[in-house]
């Protein structure tokens, strides 16, 4: 039998189904990103830390005192740079970051996890979370812009083919293939200087506009808190070996800005980011002491 045309759903099945889209809008994400997946990961328990959604931001929760890794991850075919900022800072350089400035070049589906602040080629100073008054941004007197680590990621500028010119023929070439080989010649070398300029600015001298006075700056700031904020320190030197490349950017926009704000837990549940609802008395099977061997007759 087929149903009417103006068929609905009950009214129990309709509100069930509403509660439990709400309930998935509310639920915790781990990875974030279109061309990269981000994750912070808590180094001294292995968790990936959940990711709130609130107002427009995306917030972890991080327990002070401990160590914590950016994990990138690569989704895309190709190469891509990804300039890390941790409370503004660049993770690599340690500049107030900008848009322009050095970061991690993955290759295609590669990971990598940023695990603190660069200091050579084969060390890091590990990032930890830590009240604000002893962070690493605080510390060197720039506390604007605590709690918030950024990945601004740039897609690479891809050559064109060869232009392939027909050979010559041996012994009769004429002034008019000789003018031809000449002008491409010309052509080709007028191309290649912007490439060689272009790569040079791509290595740390382009001009781009700062992340302060990007979108991401522009967001409203954290609301006030009952705690110390939390900061990311500089923490004791580990081993972490990285080498160098050269890299072309597609543009000196990025492609891609991933932005996660971070707080202690107890702050978060006091800006409303993590919801608490009372938890429900559990109920015990057997709530009195047995006071005689068998029932007794009720009175």
């Amino acid at each position: 039998m087929r149903p009417p045309a103006s068929f609905t759903l009950p009214r129990c099945l309709l509100l069930n189904a509403c509660g439990a889209l709400a309930l998935l809008a509310t639920l915790p994400a781990h990875a974030l990103g279109r061309l990269a997946d981000v994750q912070l990961i808590d180094r001294d328990t292995g968790e990936v830390l959940p990711v709130y959604r609130h107002q427009g931001d995306h917030w972890v929760a991080g327990r002070s005192g401990a160590r914590y890794a950016v994990a990138l991850r690569n989704t895309s075919a190709g190469r891509t740079l990804n300039v890390v900022s941790v409370d503004g800072v660049n993770v690599i350089s340690g500049e107030t970051a900008a848009l322009h400035q050095t970061g991690y070049v993955l290759g295609a589906w590669q990971s990598y996890q940023v695990t603190g602040w660069r200091k050579s080629d084969s060390q890091i100073a590990a990032f930890h979370f830590t009240a604000s008054p002893t962070s690493y941004a605080e510390r060197t007197g720039r506390p604007a812009h605590m709690g918030v680590i950024g990945v601004a990621l740039f897609r690479e500028k891809v050559a064109p083919p060869p232009v392939l010119l027909p050979a010559p023929y041996p012994h009769s070439r004429s002034r008019d293939h000789e003018r031809l080989g000449a002008a491409a010649g010309e052509a080709s070398a007028e191309s290649a200087a912007p490439m060689v300029q272009q790569r040079a600015e791509a290595n740390g001298t382009a001009a781009a506009e700062s992340l302060s006075n990007s979108p991401m700056a522009s967001r409203r700031m954290v609301p006030a808190a009952p705690a110390p904020r939390l900061g990311t320190g500089h923490g004791a030197r580990e081993s972490d070996r990285v080498g160098h490349t050269t890299f072309e950017r597609r543009s000196s926009r990025p492609d891609e800005i991933i932005r996660i704000r971070y707080d202690s837990f107890d702050n978060l549940v006091a800006m409303g980011v993590i919801p608490q609802s009372p938890v429900p008395p559990r109920p015990n099977p057997f709530p009195e002491p047995a006071v005689s061997r068998y029932a007794p007759d009720p009175s």
